[in-house]
């Protein structure tokens, strides 16, 4: 009976814990500029030396959009999977 008992428990193994969701750490984004991910405004740059934003996204292809004013100063799409940690360094200029 102890070795039917014993084997139950193989059965009810804790699962794995679920991955960490990705990240898209955005870095050189001008003061004052708004973030937009897939076309939705998540953020706007603040005015002080802090211009670094972590993003939490879903994993997938996500493009990531800095806009002053109606300009898109800068575009870039990346594919992110569970636990990554993508940083993206916004340049001067636009890049489709």
């Amino acid at each position: 009976m102890l070795v039917g008992l014993s084997g139950c428990s193989w059965f009810h193994a804790s699962k794995p814990p679920a991955p960490e969701p990705p990240e898209l750490i955005v870095t050189g984004v001008p003061a004052g500029a708004a973030l937009f991910i897939d076309g939705v405004q998540i953020g706007q740059a603040m005015e002080t030396n802090k211009r670094t934003q972590v993003l939490e996204v879903a994993p997938g292809t996500h493009t990531l959009e800095v806009r002053t004013g109606d300009t898109v100063a800068y575009r870039e799409s990346t594919y992110v999977e569970p636990g990554d940690k993508r940083v993206i360094t916004v340049l001067s200029g636009a890049r489709n």
